[in-house]
C-alpha cells in the first residue's frame, strides 16, 4: 500500500521519533456518509506489529461569538448518540477545498444569523487523538451582525446570549460538558482576562 492511500496528515518529519510507529499498510473498513473507519497495520518500535483503527475526519472550526455587549452565543442542541441537549458553541465540517475562515464564516450564518466581522484564531484542537484525525480550528468571532439562520434541513438548536461568568458556572456545574466546547471557553476565558 502507498503512501497516497495513507488518510493520515503529513508531518515535515516522516520517521518521527524512535518509538514512531511505521505503517505497513491498511484497509477501509467503513464508508459512510460521516464516519470513514480505517484499519492499518503497524510495526512497533521494538519490531512487532499491532492493529490500530481510526476514523478518518475531515476536519471543523469552531467559533466563540461575541455579542458587541460581550455576552457569548451559545447554542442548546440534541445529540442523538448521548441523547440529551448540549450546550456548545457554534461549530461544523469543513466542506471539501474549503479554508477553515470561510467554514467559520458559512457556519456562523448557517446556525446562529449571525455574519462575523472580525475572525482571530485562538487555537487548534486535536479532540480524538487515540482513534481520529480531527482537527479543529477555533476561532473568536467578532463585530456580529445578524442577517438570519440557514439552518441545514434536519438542523434544529436555540442560540442563546450569555455572559461569560454564566457560561464558566455551567461548566462547574457539570451543565457544559462538550469537549470542544470546553476548551474553547477556557482558552477564551483566559485570552479575556488579560
Amino acid at each position: 500500500m502507498s503512501d497516497a492511500d495513507d488518510p493520515r496528515p503529513k508531518h515535515a518529519e516522516p520517521t518521527g521519533p524512535p518509538f514512531a510507529e511505521q505503517r505497513i499498510d491498511g484497509e477501509r473498513v467503513f464508508a459512510g456518509a460521516l464516519l470513514d473507519v480505517r484499519r492499518d497495520r503497524v510495526r512497533l518500535a521494538d519490531g512487532s506489529e499491532a492493529v490500530r483503527e481510526y476514523v478518518v475526519h475531515p476536519g471543523a472550526v469552531l467559533v466563540v461569538p461575541v455579542l458587541d455587549d460581550g455576552r457569548l452565543l451559545i447554542e442548546r442542541q440534541f445529540r442523538y448518540p448521548l441523547q440529551r441537549v448540549f450546550l456548545e458553541f457554534p461549530a461544523g465540517k469543513i466542506d471539501a477545498g474549503e479554508a477553515p475562515e470561510d467554514t467559520a464564516h458559512r457556519e456562523m450564518i448557517e446556525e446562529t444569523g449571525y455574519a462575523v466581522g472580525r475572525l482571530t484564531r485562538l487555537a487548534t484542537l486535536h479532540p480524538v487523538i487515540a482513534y481520529g484525525t480531527e482537527t479543529i480550528e477555533c476561532y473568536v468571532g467578532e463585530v456580529l451582525r445578524y442577517v438570519g439562520a440557514r439552518l441545514d434541513a434536519g438542523e434544529f438548536l436555540e442560540v442563546e446570549a450569555r455572559p461569560l461568568a454564566e457560561l464558566l458556572e455551567a461548566l462547574d456545574r457539570g451543565e457544559l460538558t462538550d469537549g470542544k466546547t470546553v476548551a474553547a471557553l477556557l482558552l477564551y476565558a483566559r485570552c479575556a482576562a488579560r
